[in-house]
């Protein structure tokens, strides 16, 4: 997973990485590992607890009074208990929901040095991704009004702009699931994956004629497909321990994956790691990344030190 946290002067800072509030009734999402967890790495199973410690800091400098918008805490759903939560940051800070139900943490920092640290407790009742091969497409003339701009054209989500690749190569195929996984399949096998490859500004489209790019990349590009086949899909980011997976030679980052719109409910699918995974927390989900900022900063700042931290506190219970 890529670091991709970046700061500039002011305005939505796009970074990749990218949940639901108990009332808005989705469906949870397991996925059995049995048949993807290396040999000897399977440790959990769908119908298990997971106790996780996540978290991540910041250290910025600014050469003048600054204030930011953190979005790193999980959002609230039925499927995740916070045992408790913290920040260790400076005085001046309070918390919000934006308009797409994700937490969100406003801050006011003193020039010079600043550290935003947050650190919290779960137990992910639900903690394996789930695989419905029988999910179908909703035709669009019957999708509910709500999901109706995730199959639309976004700032790094370009459906119209790709439209006629995602056509030709999965256009003939049968509509569902399979398509969803064939597109994700494809995203997996034509980007590859290379820190510092991309930029805050740049798009699917843009991804996709470099073949190369950061996790953000291919979950724009994948929904940049399924998209334009009317299938709407939305980005998706927040912590992923490395359970059951072996442990990736680049330090822990936030990651991005995507959720698909088949069968009247929200899937998990993951065009960077292309597996299913035990432990997703969410902390946002939106258009594209720019909805998902880590950090939103409104005045010069500087990212100097950056940690992320996702991990089993304790056995399953």
């Amino acid at each position: 997973m890529q670091r991709t946290a970046r700061l500039q002067v002011s305005g939505r800072v796009v970074a990749a990485a990218g949940e639901q509030a108990p009332a808005d009734g989705e469906r949870a999402m397991l996925i059995p590992m049995s048949d993807y967890a290396p040999a000897g790495e399977q440790s959990l199973t769908a119908a298990e607890n997971l106790q996780l410690t996540v978290g991540c800091e910041f250290e910025l400098n600014s050469v003048q009074p600054a204030s930011g918008i953190v979005q790193v805490a999980p959002r609230l759903q039925r499927s995740v208990s916070i045992v408790s939560e913290q920040w260790d940051a400076p005085a001046g800070h309070h918390g919000y929901v934006d308009q797409y139900g994700n937490r969100c943490e406003r801050f006011v920092l003193a020039a010079g040095d600043s550290r935003i640290a947050y650190e919290a407790q779960l137990v992910l009742a639900q903690p394996a991704d789930v695989i419905m091969r029988d999910a179908g497409e909703v035709p669009v003339e019957q999708l509910p009004h709500e999901v109706l701009n995730f199959v639309m054209p976004s700032r790094f989500c370009l459906p119209d702009e790709l439209g006629h690749e995602a056509w030709q190569r999965f256009g003939h195929l049968p509509a569902g699931w399979s398509r969803v996984q064939a597109i994700v399949d494809y995203v997996h096998g034509h980007l590859e994956f290379l820190p510092g490859a991309s930029n805050p500004w740049t798009t699917a489209a843009d991804a996709y004629r470099a073949g190369q790019g950061v996790c953000r990349d291919f979950a724009h590009l994948a929904i940049s497909f399924c998209r334009a086949l009317n299938i709407p899909a939305r980005y998706v980011f927040g912590y992923i321990p490395a359970i059951g997976v072996p442990l990736p030679a680049e330090p822990m980052d936030f990651a991005a994956w995507f959720e698909a719109y088949l069968g009247g409910g929200w899937h998990t699918f993951d065009a960077r790691n292309n597996r299913p995974r035990i432990g997703r927390v969410v902390v946002g989900r939106g258009r594209d990344a720019v909805d998902v900022a880590l950090i939103t900063s409104f005045g010069p700042l500087t990212l100097t030190g950056f940690e992320v931290r996702a991990e089993p506190t304790a056995r399953p219970v």
